[in-house]
C-alpha cells in the first residue's frame, strides 16, 4: 500500500525551496530570491501563500531601521511550527524518494 500525505501533495517545489531558504536564515524576499535563484513572480507569491496556509509568519521591519539604511522597509518572514514540521516531512520523503534511484557512475 502506498501512503500519501495529502497535505505536502498542495505544495509546489518552488514553496519548498522558500520554507528551506527561510530555515537557513534568509528572512527577506530579496534574500530568499538569491538563495533560492527564483524570480520574485515566484518568491513572493509563494510566501503570501505559505503564509496563507500558516507555515509562514511575516512582520514590518520597524521604520526607522529602514531610512537609516536609506530603503524601503523590509517584510520580515519566519516558519512557524507547521512550516518546520511541512519542511522536515518533506526532507525525508525526498530522501526516500532518492534511494529509489541509484547513482549512476559515468560511462
Amino acid at each position: 500500500m502506498c501512503y500519501v500525505d495529502m497535505h505536502m501533495a498542495n505544495l509546489s517545489y518552488a514553496a519548498l525551496f522558500v520554507l528551506q531558504a527561510l530555515a537557513q536564515g534568509h528572512r527577506f524576499g530579496f534574500d530568499v530570491m538569491d538563495a533560492t535563484e527564483l524570480p520574485s513572480g515566484t518568491v513572493y507569491p509563494a510566501l503570501r501563500r505559505l503564509e496563507a496556509l500558516g507555515l509562514v509568519e511575516s512582520d514590518w521591519e520597524d521604520d526607522q531601521r529602514a531610512r537609516k539604511a536609506n530603503r524601503p522597509r523590509r517584510r520580515y518572514y519566519t516558519l512557524t511550527k507547521s512550516g518546520r514540521l511541512q519542511l522536515s516531512e518533506a526532507e525525508a520523503r525526498y530522501r526516500a524518494v532518492a534511494k529509489l534511484f541509484p547513482k549512476r557512475g559515468r560511462a
